[in-house]
């Protein structure tokens, strides 16, 4: 009964590519803005991309720009992670949140999933 739950993690190989879903449970997501964040073991928590209410803001973190895009789909209820040219240190478990207001970086989102593993091989 989590909120939020993400989907299409696993094991890749450098150089590959990933797409991870957030779907919603109980609630539309049209009126918040989304954000994915990772977490390593040993490190902590990191703002990797946000999506606003509209679509019309959209935020990266310097290290997956270029290489991720954030996007939404009103219809599915869903909000997508598309990860490519994979790198080691992007292996993580990978959050997916909501949030009522557009504050892309900050960790006071109003939901969180419970996370899926993406791990990249060299």
């Amino acid at each position: 009964q989590a909120q939020l739950v993400e989907s299409g993690g696993g094991l890749v190989q450098a150089g590959g590519s990933l797409r991870l879903s957030c779907a919603a449970s109980g609630r539309t997501l049209s009126g918040y803005a989304m954000g994915w964040f990772r977490q390593a073991p040993g490190k902590e928590r990191e703002f990797v991309a946000a999506i606003s209410r509209t679509g019309g803001n959209i935020d990266y973190a310097d290290s997956v720009k270029g290489r991720f895009t954030i996007s939404r789909d009103i219809t599915k209820n869903t909000v997508t992670l598309q990860m490519n040219s994979l790198k080691p240190e992007d292996s993580a478990v990978y959050y997916c949140a909501a949030g009522l207001r557009w504050t892309p970086r900050g960790y006071e989102y109003d939901y969180w999933g419970q996370g899926t593993q993406v791990t990249v091989s060299s």
